[in-house]
């Protein structure tokens, strides 16, 4: 235990001032250059724990017991002063969005340079050049005057992001905090980060806490992982105790969950959803979405146990769970019944080129959408995958060339332009909740609109019908009263999905609307949308960074490079037996358990 760099101690977060619990007694430790993998659903506790790390909380939360030690040092025993010293000097963080954590008036260079000169790193500003010239170096970007002098908006998301880790390594700290660092990322920059923050943890000694839902991530580059659910630490082991012969139901239940690149199983999605603060029972809060659970799971919560000091889990059927096979339900995939002849394009693009101002953008396209089938979108960002989504929505501002058309009649460029048949009949669902959902509008007034403007509906047919859409995306009807900033990034988007589903579509425009839910609402997500797709004659354009994930839902796949389709086809052609490069080099970088 020597090599221990941070130990925490019995972690307590409540809610201020009601004293609800968010957080009950977490313990992890993570040793010299040992990256542990924190993963859970959408509020399970992830990361306010991780948080906690740096003795920061959000509003209306606070720290209400235990003890955390980094170095020998006890956070909570310093005083304000001293904790900006610790912050960034000897634990730093690295947000999930560096867009936004990132300042956006001031250049690349100021912002580093400033994070030592704060902690005081080096004696003389020539050996901050010095540390500034290493920092870019590690990270893999250019550290000439001309780059330095860029503003963020300047940067793409993979170079916003190593800005970011730049930052947090700068001043060697003994601990570094990744909040999923990598959700909104394409698969090549994310492997490109992955592979800086591997190398520099190994490199420094850092001791990292790496918070994901995305176990696939982790399994790549976690030495132990750490699964929490309700606020509660379940399970710890090694990467191999884990993926092997987890003890957890909950924790099987998300390998199940994991989107499998070769097709050789099903996504299973976890039915219902997790317990909110306050309203967690006295036994294990996962009792109401096990298969294993007894009497016994509703009246007390288990102490930790397990086989080893180093695999322990909290469960009071941890032998009977841990004694039967991984995997053991795993089934083909289940895209059955839709992978016969086309029938006649929904939506039809011939010749289409696109053009930012002056800048063609995406060049000479052809591609049709056929009736209850999917066509996956797949590429890096800027490939042009999103333009082409907008294009056909009618949502693209600048100049179109060529044709688009949706049941043979041709489509106007601008959606106001379009019927209000065609506008109900194509329903976009966008990438980011935070900015696509009205900030002052509650759940209920969101869902509202869409029926307000198709139908002519009253009250209780409103109401019904805002019930079932919350309920197609595993959503209580108790959210209804909530405003957007009340609910978390994977409730946000489940809400922009029903807003989308309650208009009952023909066509369903997906821009990874999968980046920011964890992998078992995802999985949920993508067994109702194949669903829809079979039973309702939905027809979906699903755009994704996630090759993973196209196996599970899509017949046809358009892998998209610079604003050119450089591959289409069948999914199961296109993913074994590859004809691009460009192909080739993305399912390299997916990362696979």
């Amino acid at each position: 235990m020597n090599d221990v760099v941070l130990t925490v101690d019995g972690l307590e977060i409540v809610l201020d001032p009601s004293g609800i619990g968010i957080d009950h007694e977490v313990s992890l430790v993570i040793r010299q250059g040992e990256v542990l993998g924190l993963v859970g659903e959408s509020a399970s506790g992830k990361t306010t724990a991780a948080t906690a790390l740096l003795r920061h909380q959000r509003r209306g939360a606070k720290i209400a017991g235990g003890r955390i030690r980094i170095d020998g040092t006890d956070i909570f025993g310093v005083s304000d002063a001293e904790l900006r010293e610790l912050r960034g000097g000897l634990i730093s963080y690295v947000p999930q969005d560096a867009s936004a954590a990132l300042n956006p008036a001031l250049r690349i260079g100021t912002q580093l340079t400033e994070i030592l000169e704060a902690h005081s790193f080096g004696s003389s500003a020539a050996e901050r050049r010095k540390r500034l010239a290493e920092m870019m170096a590690e990270v893999l970007l250019p550290s000439d005057r001309a780059f330095l002098r860029r503003y963020p908006h300047q940067l793409s998301g993979g170079q916003q992001q190593r800005v970011a880790v730049a930052m947090a390594f700068g001043c060697r700290p003994k601990v570094i905090v990744l909040d999923e660092p990598t959700t909104a990322l394409d698969v090549t920059t994310q492997a490109h980060v992955l592979d800086t923050i591997r190398d520099l943890t190994k490199s420094y000694g850092v001791a990292a806490l790496y918070v994901t839902h995305d176990l696939a991530v982790v399994a790549n580059l976690a030495d132990r992982i750490a699964v929490m659910y309700a606020g509660r630490v379940i399970e710890t082991g090694s990467k191999r105790d884990i993926f092997r012969q987890a003890l957890h139901p909950y924790t099987r239940k998300l390998l199940a969950a994991i989107p499998d690149l070769s097709g050789e199983r099903a996504l299973h999605g976890i039915p219902g959803w997790a317990p909110r603060p306050g309203q967690r029972p006295e036994g294990c809060a996962f009792v109401p979405r096990c298969d294993w659970a007894i009497d016994r799971c509703r009246e007390e919560f288990p102490p930790s146990e397990g086989p080893s000091e180093e695999h322990q889990t909290r469960c009071w059927r941890y032998r009977e769970v841990g004694a039967q096979p991984m995997g053991g339900d795993a089934r083909q995939s289940g895209r059955d019944g839709t992978t016969g002849a086309a029938d006649q394009p929904v939506v039809d693009v011939r010749q289409l080129s696109a053009f930012y101002q002056r800048k063609e953008c995406l060049h000479d396209i052809f591609m049709a959408l056929h009736e209850r089938r999917c066509l996956a979108l797949v590429g890096e960002s800027g490939s042009g995958k999103t333009t082409l989504a907008r294009c056909i929505a009618g949502l693209h501002p600048f100049k179109i060339e060529g044709e688009i058309t949706f049941r043979g009649h041709q489509l106007a460029r601008d959606s106001r332009g379009r019927p209000r048949p065609v506008r109900q009949a194509i329903q976009y669902v966008f990438q980011s909740p935070y900015s696509s959902l009205n900030p002052r509008k509650t759940v209920r007034q969101i869902l509202a609109q869409p029926l307000r403007i198709f139908f002519d509906l009253d009250a209780g047919e409103t109401d019904a019908r805002m019930a079932h859409a919350l309920e197609q995306v595993a959503l209580d009807t108790s959210l209804l009263r909530r405003y957007p900033d009340e609910l978390s990034g994977g409730e946000r988007q489940r809400v922009a999905i029903a807003r989308a589903l309650a208009a009952e579509p023909t066509v369903l425009i997906c821009d990874e609307v999968t980046s920011s839910l964890d992998v078992s609402v995802q999985a949920a997500i993508i067994e109702l949308l194949a669903q829809l797709q079979r039973e309702g004659g939905l027809s979906m354009l699903f755009v994704t960074h996630n090759l993973a994930l196209v196996r599970s839902i899509a017949q046809e796949v358009a892998v998209m490079s610079e604003g050119r389709i450089v591959e289409f086809g069948l999914v199961d052609t296109v993913l074994e037996n590859p004809q691009a490069d460009y192909t080739r080099k993305l399912l390299a970088d997916t990362p696979t358990i």
